[in-house]
């Protein structure tokens, strides 16, 4: 059974939230733990040379770059920090990856992506331009459990498995949607699939994981998932602004070609997927702490925090709110919602979020982010540039912030 969380003991690591501010759009970037801070600032004052000399401080440097690859392989619970690359954001290293598995990728190939985050699908669309591959859309589709809301969709297996034949070489998805909030059964889809692209007689599968969306709330686990290729943002995890991505050993050596200088011997390195050195100060950072054993009881305290909303909004079912998503609370589901307002009083996305704006103490915020093709499929249409409003919570959210957003939602549904 899970332990309870100590909110007040976790809120206590931010400085940001001493200001009464209430942060409700933490999926799009987390604050920043106090310690992280301090990282940063005493590499940068005291430690700021190139790695890999001999001399004391750079043997120093050198060190603390190496203890953050081994804060990320903590993370993704992968086997080894050689498995772990860095880089200024997850777009930038998915688009790493796609160019160093391109000479790995046959005209014909088909590669399935989602609707989810585009970080997770341009890549792979500019990549088949390139090849000759051919892109196929796994579609988020209606769930079941809710046949009066239109917009309750998900990513559901049943969808996915007639996509795969003898052919495809690579399957894209999300463990949590950044929009619907949804987990994602990532080792069912991963089993399923395979078995299914062997029936096909499949050269070769391999599967990229988005977990910019799933870091924040559950651990990540590439090795029970048996996934090749993972990544996730730290600024989406209460670090720095830089990003992480895991490539399995054999994937490293047998899928991917080097980014790098042509001279350096990294066929079995993360370094082959970076085309220089990372931050260093914020690689460093990394190393400010973990939740550890925590993530039961973040889960548990999510849900305290998921329920009264998700109760509230489908409440107001006749006044035009529709949940983008599973309706339900259940830890199936984090604490990310969304939602638009439609019928005879409809008001569009970007108007409720202008009366929170308004009041000066609450953020959250409207659009299809950056999950567009997922936002521009929702039936009936809703406006792209509109898109849903999003309100994200985190472990350091509480319930009495939860019922500040449900007052000043009636104001606005009035």
């Amino acid at each position: 059974m899970a332990g309870k969380l100590d909110v007040d003991a976790a809120r206590a690591a931010f400085p940001a939230l001493s200001s009464g501010f209430l942060y409700a759009d933490n999926a799009g970037g987390s604050q920043c733990l106090a310690s992280v801070v301090a990282r940063v600032s005493h590499y940068l004052l005291n430690t700021n040379v190139q790695l890999g000399a001999d001399y004391s401080v750079s043997v120093t440097s050198t060190n603390r770059v190496a203890a953050g690859s081994e804060a990320a392989r903590e993370l993704f619970n992968a086997e080894s920090a050689d498995e772990v690359a860095f880089g200024s954001s997850s777009t930038m290293l998915v688009e790493n990856l796609a160019r160093a598995i391109e000479a790995d990728v046959r005209a014909g190939d088909e590669i399935i992506i989602t609707g989810e985050h585009e970080s997770n699908a341009g890549p792979w669309k500019r990549l088949a331009a390139r090849t000759g591959a051919v892109i196929k859309l796994w579609a988020a589709t209606p769930l079941p459990a809710h046949p009066n809301n239109p917009y309750a969709v998900g990513l559901q297996l049943p969808a996915l498995l007639p996509l795969i034949g003898a052919k495809t070489r690579l399957i894209a998805f999300t463990a949590c949607s950044n929009i619907l909030g949804a987990l994602v059964p990532v080792t069912d889809v991963v089993r399923e699939a395979r078995r299914v692209a062997a029936s096909h007689g499949a050269r070769k599968l391999e599967f990229c994981l988005d977990c910019v969306a799933y870091a924040p709330h559950r651990r990540m686990d590439v090795q029970a998932w048996a996934v090749e290729y993972c990544y996730f943002s730290f600024y989406k995890v209460y670090g720095p602004h830089t990003s992480a991505l895991y490539a399995r050993r054999s994937a490293l050596t047998s899928s991917l070609s080097s980014l790098a200088h042509h001279f350096l011997r990294v066929d079995a390195k993360p370094y082959k997927l970076q085309p220089g050195g990372p931050g260093y100060e914020l690689t460093y950072a990394t190393t400010a702490g973990t939740l550890q054993e925590g993530w039961d009881a973040v889960a548990a305290h999510e849900q305290t925090l998921l329920a009264p909303l998700l109760a509230y909004l489908r409440g107001k079912a006749a006044r035009g709110v529709r949940i983008v998503g599973a309706e339900d609370a259940g830890l199936a589901r984090v604490p990310t919602v969304s939602f638009v307002v439609i019928g005879e009083r409809a008001i569009r996305s970007p108007d409720v979020v202008k009366a929170f704006d308004k009041k000066g103490t609450v953020g959250i915020r409207y659009g299809h982010f950056y999950a567009y093709t997922l936002v521009d499929m929702l039936e009936p249409k809703v406006p792209t540039d509109d898109g849903v409003v999003r309100i994200s919570l985190v472990h350091y959210n509480t319930v009495d912030e939860v019922q500040r957003i449900i007052d000043i939602l009636e104001e606005v549904l009035a």
